[in-house]
């Protein structure tokens, strides 16, 4: 699946402290990255967020994955 996390994600100042959030909403990507890490299945994520699919879930990781290779990202200890 060929993700464009533009057509998914946005960052705006105005909106949630600027955190990405999934266009249209005020659903932070960060937020369901922790519902999957926790072990939620997409499923389950996806029913307490109706207004999303599974393409958002795809858009989060690339999202995610796209943060780490650009280095946009804090190293913990």
């Amino acid at each position: 699946m060929d993700i464009n996390t533009r057509d998914y994600i946005s960052v705006n100042p105005e909106i949630c402290h600027g955190k990405p959030c999934f266009k249209g909403t005020r659903i932070m990507v960060s937020l369901l990255l922790e519902m999957m890490e926790a072990g939620q299945a997409p499923k389950d994520i996806l029913a307490g967020f109706p207004e999303l699919d599974q393409r958002h879930l795809q858009a989060a990781l690339h999202f995610a994955a796209q943060a780490v290779d650009s280095g946009l990202f804090t190293p913990t200890a």
